[in-house]
């Protein structure tokens, strides 16, 4: 094989990728991971929910991923950003923005996803550190704590019902005219979840900490943590230009065996589940990883 070859080119190395990575090198796999090191979790400051490195920060585990997989020879990682995957006669070529050029069997895109901001003053600052979005991920630090949640309609009752396990001292800002039906605002108004629908200004956010609330009215409501839910796309346009499927919710849709609609093209993280957790990315990347090295053999033996 030559230097530029290999049987596997994982794009993107956080948490799924690096996962797939070790399933690949532990497979004697030649694997390349190719990572621009800009992962949409670098404002987290800790990570929870991943036994054995409950509390530590995302660029740890990261870290010692990659020391982990330096015992494995046949697995490189460089830093560069993809900008275009092709198919050939070979499988895929795979070009990235230093001028190199690779060619490759299989292809694993692990790049995560893009959260969109709102037009918040304040709320970027503070997102991933105290603007939220996962209560599994954050919510026991902010226990009992006085908390907001962003949302109206179906989906922002379901949200202030789930954050309600976490704190009774709960406040639904709607950011407009509030859409709960009366069954709805009943059960809310059962738990003292308090509903206040006056348009958001802002959110004064201090070294990325929420302070207070700022609302259009000029009354400012003083909060621990904000947990909201934001838009997002796909961290790159490589699905896209691949014509990968997405589902409706705009992840990269994938079967049982982390293949995409493109043969050749598996996709593992959070860009292909619902779920946005390390240990989630973990599993997922090994799964990929061990259907990968299936596929090689399949078409070996």
């Amino acid at each position: 094989m030559k230097k530029n070859q290999y049987e596997v080119i994982i794009i993107g190395g956080s948490f799924a990728g690096l996962s797939a990575a070790m399933a690949l090198g532990r497979s004697v796999r030649r694997v390349l991971v190719i990572d621009n090191g800009d992962p949409c979790n670098k404002k987290t400051p800790h990570s929870h929910n991943f036994l054995t490195n409950d509390g530590a920060t995302p660029a740890d585990i990261t870290m010692a991923a990659r020391r982990e997989l330096a015992a494995y020879k046949t697995v490189k990682l460089v830093t560069d950003t993809v900008e275009n995957v092709v198919q050939i006669d070979e499988g895929f070529k795979v070009t990235a923005t230093k001028a190199q050029t690779f060619i490759t069997k299989k292809v694993l895109i692990a790049t995560g996803l893009k959260d969109i901001m709102p037009n918040i003053p304040g709320f970027a600052d503070c997102w991933g550190t105290s603007v939220i979005h996962c209560p599994y991920c954050h919510g026991y630090e902010v226990y009992q704590e006085k908390l907001a949640v962003f949302g109206n309609g179906d989906e922002g009752f379901e949200f202030a019902k789930l954050i309600n396990n976490w704190s009774r001292d709960l406040t639904l800002f709607t950011n407009g005219i509030s859409t709960f039906n009366p069954g709805q605002e009943q059960k809310l108004k059962e738990h003292g979840i308090k509903v206040i629908q006056t348009k958001i200004a802002g959110i004064d956010c201090v070294n990325n900490q929420v302070q207070a609330i700022k609302l259009i009215d000029g009354t400012e409501h003083a909060i621990r943590a904000i947990f909201a839910r934001v838009p997002f796309k796909q961290h790159t346009d490589i699905p896209e230009q691949l014509g990968c499927v997405l589902t409706e919710q705009g992840q990269i849709q994938t079967d049982k065996f982390c293949a995409t609609t493109i043969p050749g093209i598996y996709a593992a993280g959070d860009n292909s589940s619902p779920l946005r957790g390390v240990a989630n990315a973990v599993a997922n990347g090994t799964m990929a990883g061990v259907f990968i090295n299936k596929a090689l053999i399949d078409e070996a033996f």
